[in-house]
This record gives structure tokens, C-alpha cells and sequence, in this order.
């Protein structure tokens, strides 16, 4: 399971203090959330600022699309279909692919979610699908303890990716206890929306 601990220790010192602005080690403050600024800096290190950056002002409502594509219509299209693809291409054993058949049956009531603007629930709903995506990628070692430490080896930016999957955990806390801006939301599930559609 992604563990939610607010640890940073895990990410490499050149992006400790980008990642520490979208998910503070001691939480977030009382008054706030994560910032819209600091989720797109973030997909800068995860290499996906470009996209990212289009979608993000292509999906506002007072900013039309640069290109169709970039609409979140057309986007979670290419976001499903590029998950589908993934799941259907990872090889696990037989007693296993039940995994991919309760990962299947999480994405659209995901998209559902994103689509009526419900993001407090689609975070909860990609926590999930994160989890699951985990342990189809890594097997057995998606449930321990140095997980991301072990991502980090093998890549930075997986490293990184699946550190913000960890981390989502205290956003979900975060929305229970009292509101957050939704835009802010949005702009935290499009990272991992737009990395696993560019993996």
C-alpha cells in the first residue's frame, strides 16, 4: 500500500525544495492548501511542465484550449486509454489478475469523478488506483517499506512520481477536515493524470 507520510527525506536534495512547497513536511498551514504554483513546479522536475502547463490552462473555464487536446474532454480519453494499455501490457501471475480487474473497474468512476468536479473524491479514487497501478508495476515490493527509495534507483522521476502518489495521503486528510480550493485540487491530480498519459 502507498504509505501518506509526509517524510521528504526519501527525494534527492536538488528537488527537496520544490517538492516540500507542494507537500510540506509539518502539513499544511491552517489557511491553506497546495498551490497552483507549486504543483506546476513540480511537474517541471517530473518533466512534464509542457503538457502539463497547456492542460491545466487549457481545463480553466476563463482560458479557452490552445489545441483540442488539451482539453479535459479529450484528455481524459487519451488518460484512459493510455492506462488501459498500461494494465493490459504488465505481466503478473495467474492468482493476480484480479489486480488488474479491480484497477479496470476503478477508472470510471474516477473520470466520472473528475468530470463533475468532484476532485475531494477523485483523490481518494486515484490514492486507490495509484496503490493498485503499484503493485502490478512492482509486485510484492509496492507494499514495503522503501518503496520509493527503491522507484529513486531506478529512476528520478519515477522516484518522484511515486513519492507524490505517497503523499497524496495528506491531502485526503486534508479535505476532510475542511474545505480546500478546488482548483487546487484539480491542479494536484493533473500531475499524476498527465504522467501516467506521457509513461
Amino acid at each position: 500500500m502507498l504509505r501518506s507520510s509526509p517524510s521528504i527525506f526519501k527525494v534527492p536534495e536538488e528537488y527537496r525544495q520544490i517538492a516540500r512547497a507542494l507537500f510540506p513536511c509539518e502539513g499544511f498551514p491552517p489557511e491553506g492548501g497546495p498551490s497552483i504554483q507549486a504543483a506546476k513546479a513540480f511537474a517541471g522536475i517530473l518533466g512534464i511542465a509542457s503538457d502539463y502547463t497547456l492542460l491545466l490552462e487549457g481545463s480553466s473555464a476563463n482560458t479557452p484550449p490552445v489545441h483540442e487536446h488539451y482539453t479535459m474532454p479529450h484528455f481524459l480519453n487519451h488518460f484512459q486509454n493510455n492506462l488501459d494499455l498500461l494494465i493490459q501490457k504488465t505481466w503478473v501471475a495467474k492468482d493476480d489478475e484480479g489486480y488488474k480487474e479491480r484497477l479496470q473497474d476503478r477508472v470510471l468512476p474516477f473520470i466520472a469523478a473528475i468530470e463533475q468536479e468532484q476532485y475531494a473524491e477523485a483523490l481518494t479514487d486515484f490514492s486507490r488506483i495509484l496503490e493498485e497501478l503499484a503493485y502490478l508495476f512492482f509486485g510484492a515490493q509496492s507494499h514495503k517499506e522503501d518503496f520509493t527509495e527503491y522507484t529513486f534507483r531506478i529512476d528520478t522521476q519515477m522516484g518522484l512520481f511515486w513519492w507524490y502518489g505517497e503523499q497524496i495521503g495528506q491531502l485526503q486528510k486534508l479535505t476532510q477536515d475542511r474545505p480546500v480550493d478546488r482548483e487546487c485540487l484539480k491542479a494536484i491530480l493533473l500531475i499524476g493524470l498527465c504522467y501516467l498519459t506521457n509513461f
